[in-house]
């Protein structure tokens, strides 16, 4: 029998929504959240219960908030462990995690070593270091721009500018802001990047070599490292379609898995020889140029499509609660998965019509089209045990509108770089 505990999740995302219900699938319990801010994806939920503390996202107040948390818990009977689902959160537990281990479990890495890896910069100095390949890069700084010496590059276009601080980002808006962009002259880089700088955006910008292909060209894998510094079990997903909405570019739509021992065997060498702790997630694309694929990023916790990994046999939240509250993963063999092609599900975050529109044609989507012809699929937020009228409703609306979503930007932000539709 499982001992008992208590989880906390910290969002109010599609993220929280997953980890919630692969708690509730796992151990049938109702999780409590903590966010700054009320989102969809738990309205009406009967698996969550989210207090709002305004401001909660940034500090100070969310150590105002968290002070009061500590006394409150300190002397809880039974562990808390509280679960990061966004970059933001992943930092403030990161860097407050000796002051919260007081009274909670605190599964991040040293804030030392985070603020490197949150920095794409840093994660490139790290991948370089440890023989994780990924795509050329340019750093541009924010002197660089005001000087004007910034133009010149060593690629071609078009190129990929993203950038370096997701954090601060979120702070930056104007007209035509994107995750991403997708540059194809010399004028349209200045264009962005003097938008960029002049709206409030500071630190660095990643310049890249831009990776020819469509969205089945990507890869996402996921990681759980235990306490211990060990991988104990990674999860490969091959995305087949991108969210093209400006602000949600990047953004994966359709998950199919996939087993690969050699990219398994890399990063689970990268991230022992780093010391990593938690759950990680990778963004990675594949160079049909080489061959060989390149590594984006590394997000520091669980993503908001990263529920395909509960749904191919790896629940998000068995790993945190059997390394930490029942402490059995140490003996464990690392669980490589996706091995056996009949146990695949393929996860949807659009409704099938936009799949089956959208998608490249190519082996996956085939593949793809026949789960869903063999009813092997399923969503995050579309749960049997969460069907409340109001809920439904809400959901069924999220997921029409992107209908509207795709036929107004993918031509315009996908459609160029492959089939048209």
């Amino acid at each position: 029998m499982t001992k008992k505990f208590t989880p906390i999740l910290l969002g109010s995302d599609i993220n929280v929504y997953g980890m919630a219900r692969s708690f509730h699938e796992a151990y049938g319990i109702k999780v409590e959240v903590w966010a700054g801010s009320p989102l969809a994806a738990t309205k009406y939920s009967k698996i969550v219960d989210v207090k709002i503390y305004p401001g909660f996202s940034e500090d100070p107040e969310f150590m105002n908030v968290m002070k009061k948390k500590i006394e409150e818990y300190k002397n809880h009977e039974e562990p808390v462990i509280l679960i990061a689902c966004g970059d933001g959160y992943a930092e403030l537990l990161a860097k407050h995690k000796a002051e919260l281990s007081e009274a909670f479990i605190v599964p991040y890495i040293e804030y030392d070593l985070l603020k490197k890896l949150i920095s794409k910069e840093g994660f490139y100095e790290y991948a370089e270091k440890y023989g994780l390949p990924y795509p050329g890069t340019k750093i541009i700084t924010m002197d660089e721009y005001k000087a004007g010496n910034y133009l010149t590059i060593p690629f071609n276009y078009p190129v990929e500018l993203k950038p370096e601080d997701p954090v601060s980002w979120l702070d930056c808006q104007f007209e035509g802001r994107k995750k991403t962009f997708t540059l194809k002259s010399e004028a349209e880089l200045k264009d962005i990047v003097t938008k960029i700088y002049t709206h409030g955006y500071k630190a660095d910008l990643i310049l890249q070599d831009f990776i020819p292909g469509d969205d089945s060209h990507m890869r996402v894998l996921n990681a759980y490292v235990d306490k211990n510094h060990k991988v104990k079990m990674m999860c490969l997903g091959h995305p087949l379609l991108e969210d093209p909405t400006p602000q949600s570019i990047g953004n994966y739509m359709a998950i199919l898995p996939e087993f690969n021992q050699d990219l398994y065997d890399q990063v689970q060498s990268f991230l022992e020889k780093i010391n990593y702790t938690g759950m990680a997630n990778f963004d990675i694309k594949y160079d049909e140029r080489d061959g060989k694929f390149k590594f984006f990023e590394i997000n520091l916790r669980q993503g908001r499509s990263s529920f395909y990994v509960t749904m191919n046999n790896c629940n998000l939240a068995r790993w945190y609660i059997d390394d930490y509250v029942e402490d059995d993963l140490a003996n464990r063999e690392t669980v490589y998965a996706n091995k056996n092609n009949n146990d695949h599900v393929l996860w949807l975050g659009v409704p099938k019509k936009i799949f089956t529109e959208y998608a490249v044609d190519n082996e996956a989507k085939h593949e793809a089209t026949s789960l869903i012809e063999a009813g092997k699929y399923g969503t995050t937020v579309f749960y049997e045990h969460d069907r409340s009228f109001m809920r439904m409703l809400l959901m069924k609306y999220m997921f029409h509108n992107y209908i509207g979503r795709f036929k107004k930007y993918f031509e315009v932000n996908k459609g160029q770089y492959f089939e048209k539709k």
